[in-house]
């Protein structure tokens, strides 16, 4: 990899894993493809001979906007921003048409005006494709920044401070996108989620432990589980 996006690769520790570095034999694919009705009306149809456009639809954006949003993140990690913009990321893709990872061909001074743009361009289209409302794209996209930088703090070894870039940059993208959330259990930092990733109505799918539809009393009990696994 060259380009900027290899200067903010070099300083994440595990930066493969966090879809920065695009593995051997992914097809790569311009990010503008998202914009492109055509093409996630393709990938639907192609992933939904059984089961419901908006889950399958909900599903994928789950995985894909936390890759696609990746670069975003991780410049602003480390204090190098690269830019959100379609037309700068190109996508990386497993078989079936699962991003694996994005890769931002140049910097910009305004990551927060670029990631709008990529959003206003993306999330209509996937919602028009799935016949589904925008509001739970926005919703996962706001949960994909606040486990992005969640994940990258882990990386870096300074959650707190990762993490509170999520506010600011949700802020600075604005209305619909909702403010991402975090929770503190027995000393572990966990995405507290606005939305539901659906992977539950798929068939085998399970329920998160994170999953807002969880009792309280029942998600407390299973971070508390997952918090002891951290420490």
């Amino acid at each position: 990899m060259i380009g900027p996006q290899a200067q903010v690769v070099a300083r994440i520790p595990g930066a493969a894993g966090l879809g920065l570095v695009p593995p051997a034999g992914a097809l790569a694919v311009p990010a503008t493809a998202l914009a492109d009705p055509a093409w996630p009306a393709a990938l639907l149809a192609a992933r939904t001979r059984a089961g419901s456009p908006r889950v399958h639809a909900t599903v994928w954006w789950y995985s894909a906007s936390a890759v696609l949003l990746g670069p975003v993140l991780a410049g602003l990690a480390i204090g190098r921003p690269l830019s959100g913009r379609l037309a700068d990321t190109t996508l990386f893709l497993r078989p079936g048409g699962l991003p694996v990872a994005a890769v931002a061909s140049a910097p910009d001074a305004d990551p927060a005006g670029g990631l709008r743009e990529c959003l206003d361009a993306v999330v209509p289209a996937l919602a028009a494709a799935a016949g589904m409302r925008e509001r739970p794209l926005w919703a996962i996209a706001a949960d994909s920044i606040a486990n992005g930088l969640l994940a990258l703090g882990r990386a870096l070894g300074d959650v707190p401070a990762v993490t509170s870039l999520a506010g600011p940059l949700a802020a600075a993208v604005g209305p619909p996108l909702p403010a991402p959330r975090y929770t503190d259990v027995s000393g572990v930092r966990f995405a507290r989620r606005v939305s539901c990733c659906e992977v539950d109505r798929l068939p085998h799918g399970s329920t998160c432990i994170s999953c807002p539809r969880r009792r309280p009393d029942e998600r407390q009990v299973l971070l508390e589980d997952a918090a002891g696994r951290f420490g």
